[in-house]
């Protein structure tokens, strides 16, 4: 901060004329020191002046020149004695002290010169002050960034160094970490309304009173394909500034990236000096570079880890532990279990177990004790293989199970594989999933399945023994299946029920009687409907490949994967 006018009388020994008995008008802060003898020297003056003179001009009514000053806003008029005028000129104390403009004496053996130096060193104190303070706390926060909490500890340290509080977003502005009496919900909301993902009406102004938001900084482009919901051509800012009574924000993205890969946010209740700004900035400086250098890390340590996992899956398990040892990390001992999730959930399981990516499905290897707690914290759907022991084929079967499992989890998490699912167009593809990898190539978990959300359904191997052909099939895909092959049975205009005929038909295992009897009519009755069902679909009723797909077709139908026991005189 400049140095006041107290300050600069003090130092030059400056004597007060006149308009300086006004509580803190000593205080006003001096920007520069000018010399002007015009009579009107305000074109060449910005404001925060001390503007010396001789008044060699200066003669008559001077209340307008001092009006001038005043409207300029110069911070106090020095007037040199013995040069023009023995003393300040009476007409110039009165004047100044009705505008209240601080008037000052200059002694004569004081030199314009000298008062100019005097400011002068004073600001380049000040800046050497700020920049020390600036350098001290960049210091500071990079000791805190080379911390074990890493970017927590840079976020709790610039709180204290702003006087305000902190808090660290993702890239969808949910609070990773905040210190105590964060209020992130101007931030959230205002991102959120940037993003397109929030009505107006929800923005900052609606969650800070007063608040008015400020963008700051060059704009970056972010098209809607990078962010999902981003609108094409929309815009995000450089930075965010919020201000509202007694509240001031300041918002920067987070990432080297033209996408960002998170926010922090810094609160304080009051406006944010240059030395903060620096702070400020070296904070997100180092935020950014641990968020990228972390991310290179993790990306490092995934790949060890998918090549140790393949080593185990090529029977090579002493070089896979030995690879591992030499990273700090283990293999799981004693019976073990595989677990498959989708991608997203390798976070969470690598956190908890030895987790790997294999083609496109994250893989946990865990002990059979731990599965169920490991599988929980995954909140995602979770595959579970049978237990194991070694390397090899045992391994390469427990992950084809599990990936089976897999998929019967997100049949029943009600997600499917939607339009955008794999497991159709790569079943069989090897190298894809993880089953792929185990030779039997069962697909990897399809596309249109993810972001079913948090929580989603633990499936054992086990448990799919005996449920049924339906079972494994996604429910989605039966449905539309079944709808198809049935549709010109549905569509027939007759009061004879095909369908059901058909249905009896193929449970009574093609025995007339038996089926004839179920419904209730006469043999050659239903001999005739299944003449006009094999016309109506072009199909050999005959042909066992043709009664498999129909009957799957009618099961999918009723909703339902009974077993053979399930209903009387079913026999397939």
């Amino acid at each position: 901060m400049p140095p006041s006018l107290q300050t600069v009388v003090r130092r030059m020994n400056l004597r007060p004329m006149a308009g300086t008995t006004r509580p803190g008008v000593l205080d006003a802060a001096v920007r520069w020191v000018a010399v002007s003898e015009l009579a009107d020297p305000t074109p060449y003056l910005e404001g925060g002046e001390l503007l010396l003179t001789t008044g060699m001009r200066m003669e008559g009514d001077l209340t307008g020149y001092v009006a001038r000053l005043v409207r300029r806003g110069v911070a106090g008029l020095g007037f040199g004695v013995g040069v023009s005028h023995e003393e300040v000129p009476p007409a110039l104390v009165e004047a100044a002290e009705s505008a209240g403009l601080p008037l000052l004496e200059v002694p004569r053996e004081t030199p314009f010169i000298a008062v100019g130096k005097a400011v002068s060193e004073l600001l380049a104190a000040e800046q050497y002050e700020e920049i020390s303070r600036a350098f001290a706390a960049q210091g500071r926060l990079t000791r805190a960034a080379l911390r074990p909490e890493g970017v927590h500890a840079v976020i709790d340290r610039l709180a204290r160094e702003v006087g305000g509080w902190a808090a660290l977003l993702d890239e969808a502005g949910e609070v990773r970490h905040a210190t105590r009496g964060a209020d992130v919900r101007a931030v959230t909301a205002e991102l959120a309304r940037l993003r397109g993902t929030r009505p107006a009406a929800e923005s900052a102004e609606g969650r800070l009173r007063g608040t008015r938001p400020a963008v700051e900084g060059r704009l970056r482009a972010r098209p809607a394909a990078e962010g999902g919901e981003a609108r094409q051509g929309e815009r995000l800012p450089a930075s965010l500034a919020l201000s509202g009574p007694g509240e001031h924000i300041v918002v920067q993205p987070l990432g080297g990236g033209a996408r960002p890969r998170g926010f922090f946010a810094v609160g304080a209740p009051q406006p944010f000096t240059p030395v903060t700004h620096t702070v400020v900035n070296a904070a997100g400086s180092l935020l950014t570079l641990a968020m990228e250098q972390g991310r290179t890390q993790l990306a490092a340590s995934r790949r060890v880890r998918t090549a140790v996992l393949e080593l185990l899956v090529a029977g090579e398990r002493e070089r896979a532990a030995a690879v591992l040892e030499a990273l700090g990390g283990r293999l799981p001992e004693g019976p073990v279990v595989a677990l498959a999730a989708d991608p997203e959930a390798l976070d969470a399981l690598e956190t908890q177990a030895f987790a790997a990516l294999l083609g496109e499905v994250a893989v946990a290897l865990v002990a059979e004790s731990a599965a169920e707690e490991v599988a929980l914290g995954a909140e995602a759907p979770v595959g579970v293989s049978q237990p194991y022991e070694g390397a090899g084929i045992g391994l390469r079967n427990a992950l084809d199970q599990a990936e089976r499992a897999l998929e019967a989890a997100w049949s029943r998490s009600g997600a499917g594989r939607g339009g955008g699912g794999r497991g159709g167009a790569e079943r069989g593809g090897a190298g894809r999933g993880a089953a792929g990898r185990g030779g039997e190539g069962r697909g990897a978990v399809g596309a249109g399945a993810r972001g079913a959300g948090a929580g989603g359904p633990v499936v054992r191997f086990a448990e799919l023994a005996g449920q049924g052909l339906l079972g494994l099939l996604d429910p989605a895909a039966a449905q539309a299946f079944s709808a198809a092959v049935l549709a010109p049975l549905t569509a027939y205009g007759s009061r004879a029920d095909l369908v059901e005929s058909l249905r009896a038909y193929l449970d009574s295992n093609g025995h007339w009687d038996a089926a004839a009897q179920r419904l209730g009519v006469h043999r050659h009755t239903l001999r005739y409907r299944m003449r006009r069902v094999a016309e109506l679909l072009g199909r050999d009723l005959d042909d066992p490949g043709t009664r498999a797909e129909l009957w799957l077709a009618l099961e999918a139908a009723r909703g339902t994967a009974a077993t053979p026991a399930s209903r009387p005189g079913s026999s397939r």
